[in-house]
């Protein structure tokens, strides 16, 4: 393992700018995260037992790729934008909108993704991102952060004396460990065919 951090993905398959090309890629970067997350709430996958939405993964991508810092970046505009009122999370607009839906049940999942972006840039920066081991380490020691928070925010919502596990992981269980394989499967793939990888 390397003591210092290794360019990121996106910086290895876009090229490394300075000034203000810097500032246009990182730009583009979060406008393509953002759009991908917002996508991502809206296809539902069939899968046993509950369908499943891609955003956890897209998630995990995004900090895979982006690193840390324009990983945490990305997705907390992606929320800002959802307390803003804007229909960008699953469910919206029918199940609310702006900061009366993320205080609801998915609350403590919402933040849990900005947190999950920003472990797996920050272990990803130091690992790397071409082994498939690594990344899919990284990725499940974030999304079991995720979930610890979303479930965290259930229990409060709901009280402790609630089947909180039931509600809020056992359904989602085989769903995320599907999503977190392919994710690093694509990540560890697409580092080992970019530049300086």
């Amino acid at each position: 393992m390397s003591t210092t951090t290794a360019p990121t993905l996106a910086t290895r398959l876009l090229g490394s700018r300075e000034g203000a090309a810097a500032i246009a890629q990182n730009v583009m970067l979060v406008v393509v995260g953002i759009a991908a997350l917002w996508i991502s709430a809206r296809i539902k996958v069939p899968f046993y037992p509950v369908d499943m939405t891609l955003q956890t993964m897209v998630v995990l991508m995004i900090g895979a790729a982006y690193g840390w810092r324009l990983g945490g970046a990305t997705v907390a505009l992606y929320l800002a934008q959802g307390a803003m009122g804007m229909p960008v999370f699953t469910g919206t607009p029918e199940k609310g909108l702006g900061i009366a839906y993320m205080m609801g049940p998915t609350g403590g999942y919402l933040i849990g993704f900005f947190v999950a972006a920003v472990i797996t840039g920050w272990l990803l920066e130091r690992f790397g991102t071409r082994s498939i081991l690594a990344v899919g380490g990284a990725m499940l020691f974030a999304d079991t952060v995720l979930f610890a928070l979303g479930l965290l925010w259930l229990g409060v919502l709901f009280g402790w004396d609630k089947p909180i596990l039931e509600w809020g992981l056992y359904p989602f269980a085989l769903g995320e460990c599907t999503k977190i394989a392919l994710a690093a499967a694509l990540t560890a793939g697409i580092a080992r065919l970019a530049k300086n990888g």
